[in-house]
């Protein structure tokens, strides 16, 4: 009979070896959404869904179920010990619920519709979308009965992002902070609007990805033990905590599409490159939830990088990138502009204010999806629909309405 001990060391080369094929997995996803030439969409997709298939079968084989529950019996492991075990065992007992070949093939209808997105988007066409969306949401639901749910099937969805997290919670939350927002955006459109036109003029793309790169320094993100590069939707990917990566977007005519931009993703970037490597491929070497990351980076974005502070700071180094379109801009006007509360279309791009309407339009669709109280043949004019009531703006076309991001 091992000891606690003995029986944790192995315990972690398994949870170990199962994280380096998930991280591989991630890896080819990371690439896939950076450099991948179009043509190796369909083999890349299948070797994703295979990694994930290949780790599914290993997490949820049942001697990793019977060695954590002995180890749930030990008592000579220390507190970070036991803490890890039980999680480990959590999420065990919810993955055995789905079989490997569903994972599969909820991996495939992933890949398939990122692809079928981004086409979409080239041509500004919903339709094209719209079925790998539809077999992706039915297979969500799948998988929501699977795991079973006590009130309302997103609640099973929304648990593996944030446990605990339910509809009828969230349903509250908006309830109470929707109206109450869209007084102050009320009260704000009243009174005499902030000139930020400014930020529209011609910044030059290499030149924005140099001043990037050196804000990015300047907000102590690990170059050593990450990199930035260009995708369609910004995002953040770690593989340990020393191979945290970062991606942006450029736009030639808005200087904060870039900015902001950056300053969001460095701030997933840092609490990533913040976790203990030591606990690689157990759960306290992983973010505690996904509402905790979302903080770090909306902090790191409006708290840090909308501050006059910040910009007091930073902002003579950013006149001498753009001396040009910035010389005439006194440092107090530029926070004015930046700060510049108003209705638009992009989520990645609103200010601090109507974000929150971009995030309850999202959830609320999503949870109709899952429902089957609204169905993905409408998704585009329901959009549309919400985007007028809430923010009052007409949405012109699907690149700038549901095909605007991955969320």
């Amino acid at each position: 009979m091992p000891t606690g001990r003995e029986l944790y060391e192995v315990y972690k080369k398994t949870f170990q070896e199962i994280a380096d094929i998930k991280y591989a997995s991630a890896v080819l996803q990371w690439d896939q959404e950076t450099y991948l030439p179009p043509k190796g969409n369909e083999a890349r997709g299948r070797q994703i869904a295979t990694l994930n298939e290949l780790a599914h079968k290993l997490f949820t084989d049942e001697s990793t179920g019977n060695m954590l529950h002995e180890l749930m019996q030990k008592n000579d492991l220390s507190d970070r010990e036991k803490r890890n075990v039980e999680l480990s065992l959590e999420d065990f007992e919810k993955n055995k619920k789905l079989p490997s070949s569903f994972v599969r093939k909820l991996s495939e209808a992933v890949n398939k519709s990122f692809h079928a997105w981004i086409q979409a988007r080239k041509e500004n066409a919903y339709n094209i979308f719209q079925e790998p969306l539809n077999q992706l949401v039915e297979l969500k639901i799948q998988e929501a009965d699977m795991l079973g749910y006590s009130v309302h099937p997103y609640d099973a969805l929304i648990n593996d992002y944030d446990k605990g997290l339910t509809v009828a919670f969230t349903d509250e939350l908006f309830s109470s902070l929707i109206p109450r927002l869209s007084e102050l955006l009320y009260a704000i459109k009243q009174k005499p609007q902030v000139d930020n036109a400014f930020l529209f003029q011609h910044f030059d793309k290499d030149t924005q990805w140099k001043y990037g790169i050196e804000l990015l320094k300047q907000l102590h993100y690990d170059f050593d033990a990450g990199r930035q590069d260009i995708s369609e939707h910004p995002f953040t990917t770690n593989f340990n905590s020393r191979d945290v990566r970062i991606t942006t977007r450029i736009d030639e005519k808005d200087f904060s599409n870039m900015t902001w931009s950056c300053i969001h993703e460095c701030g997933h970037a840092l609490y990533e490159q913040g976790l203990p490597f030591e606990e690689y491929g157990l759960p306290l070497g992983e973010y505690c939830s996904l509402s905790i990351h979302e903080s770090q980076s909306r902090l790191w974005e409006n708290c840090v990088g909308r501050s006059k502070e910040f910009w007091q700071h930073e902002y003579p180094g950013l006149q001498q990138y753009f001396p040009q379109q910035l010389k005439n801009i006194p440092t107090e006007q530029f926070y004015s502009g930046i700060n510049k509360v108003e209705p638009s279309l992009i989520r990645t791009e609103a200010d601090e204010l109507t974000y929150h309407f971009h995030v309850y339009i999202r959830y609320e669709i999503e949870k109709k999806l899952i429902d089957k109280s609204i169905s993905t043949k409408d998704l585009s004019s329901i959009w549309n629909e919400y985007y007028e009531k809430l923010l009052g703006v007409t949405v012109p076309d699907d690149k700038n309405g549901c095909l605007q991001d991955v969320h």
